[in-house]
């Protein structure tokens, strides 16, 4: 039994961090995972950010209620889902997810979520699991099922290697360049039939 495996941002929706920077005017929160490996560090990085302009939560759900998936997006995850099981595994947060979800047809996501004070300030983030891309697809695979993953970023790495079938989608010259022997995908077309040829 297969199961997809798929990165959120950057593969099904915009960078949400991106979003926010371009609409705050702040350029230094455009820092992605495509950009730092460390997720932890670059979490601190960007709730520093935040406490010194004083933002918080609100403000950054207020961006992500007009953010939309990806074009072709919904239509490339309706026709997988109709040929296989599907899993979002994402660094993002539950805090942050639910408008997109709604935009998605509500796929199954496994992400984190946020310790946020009563005042919306973002205190720190909860890591569902230690390099939880990789555990999670390792948990699948105990429970029987053969993973097929995308991303295109650091994180998406170790999920992708440990999988029968791993793609990277759309990912940054930067990713492309130190994995060579991993496809490297554009459309959503292309990511459709390499999954599917290896159900």
């Amino acid at each position: 039994m297969n199961i997809v495996c798929l990165d959120l941002e950057g593969v099904l929706v915009p960078e949400i961090w991106i979003a926010f920077a371009e609409e705050s005017g702040i350029p230094e929160l455009r820092r992605t995972t495509r950009d730092e490996p460390d997720y932890d560090r670059l979490m601190e990085y960007r709730l520093s950010i935040l406490r010194e302009r004083g933002l918080g939560l609100p403000q950054i759900q207020d961006v992500i209620s007009r953010i939309e998936p990806l074009p072709g997006a919904r239509a490339f995850l309706d026709a997988l889902r109709e040929r296989t099981q599907v899993v979002i595994i994402s660094d993002t947060f539950e805090e942050f997810a639910r408008p997109l979800m709604a935009k998605l047809g509500w796929p199954t996501l496994l992400c984190n979520s946020l310790d946020v004070a009563p005042d919306g300030e973002i205190l720190g983030h909860l890591m569902r699991c230690e390099s939880s891309k990789l555990t999670t697809v390792r948990a699948l695979q105990s429970c029987g099922f053969e993973t097929i993953a995308a991303g295109d970023s650091f994180n998406d790495l170790a999920m992708i290697q440990a999988s029968k079938a791993g793609f990277l989608f759309r990912a940054p010259a930067s990713i492309r360049e130190a994995h060579p022997e991993l496809p490297a995908l554009e459309t959503y077309d292309e990511l459709l039939r390499a999954i599917v040829g290896a159900l």
